[in-house]
């Protein structure tokens, strides 16, 4: 069984929108993109380098496959292991494309999804991709959060959790600060919510 890993850019109000760059996502008049260039350093840089060498499919939303699609083979040198992977889009408007291997997913998203999952192969990681992200979270799709969580706050832009998130637990698998003060935290998904009350003692 494979399995869907989200890795996500965010900020502490929880925007991921646009993060490579000024022109990358302008939709909605967002005017941050790149927001994370000022906070490279190595420890980072090193926990991004190990997921990008991971074995790995990919997941993604249109919009950022959109964007992937002319970037990314003109700069295979920096991740190779994006051009081999498979790229499954979720799109019913998309139905090709030159980037190659590339097979798109329209109809019911949750339910081929799903039927992913059982399959055998490589994990999922989900980039980006912020409606689609919404659309695994509804369906209890997500089995980890790999988040870099950045010291700032922007104050509008796609977030990563919004109104619809349903109530769920995890647990912390591994975790540190890098020297620029990105929080580098993957969750694992850990069964429902459970509540009680907090002792006074």
């Amino acid at each position: 069984m494979r399995k869907v890993i989200v890795l996500e850019f965010i900020t502490l109000d929880g925007v991921i929108q646009a993060v490579g760059g000024p022109e990358e996502d302008t939709s909605g008049g967002f005017a941050y993109g790149g927001w994370v260039a000022h906070y490279d350093d190595n420890v980072a840089g090193t926990v991004i380098h190990k997921q990008m060498s991971m074995p790995f499919d990919l997941l993604l939303g249109r919009k950022t496959f959109e964007i992937w699609e002319p970037y990314w083979p003109q700069h295979a040198d920096i991740w190779p292991g994006v051009m081999s992977a498979t790229k499954y889009v979720a799109s019913n408007t998309m139905t090709s494309s030159e980037w190659q291997p590339s097979v798109f997913l329209g109809g019911d998203i949750a339910e081929k999804i799903s039927q992913l999952k059982q399959q055998e192969g490589p994990n999922l990681h989900v980039y980006g991709s912020a409606n689609l992200v919404q659309t695994l979270m509804k369906h209890d799709l997500v089995d980890e959060f790999w988040l870099k969580i950045y010291p700032l706050t922007l104050g509008s832009g796609k977030r990563l959790f919004v109104d619809g998130t349903i109530p769920a637990s995890f647990k912390v698998t591994e975790s540190q600060v890098s020297p620029h003060g990105i929080i580098i935290v993957n969750y694992e998904r850990a069964g429902a919510v459970t509540t009680g009350t907090v002792s006074e003692s």
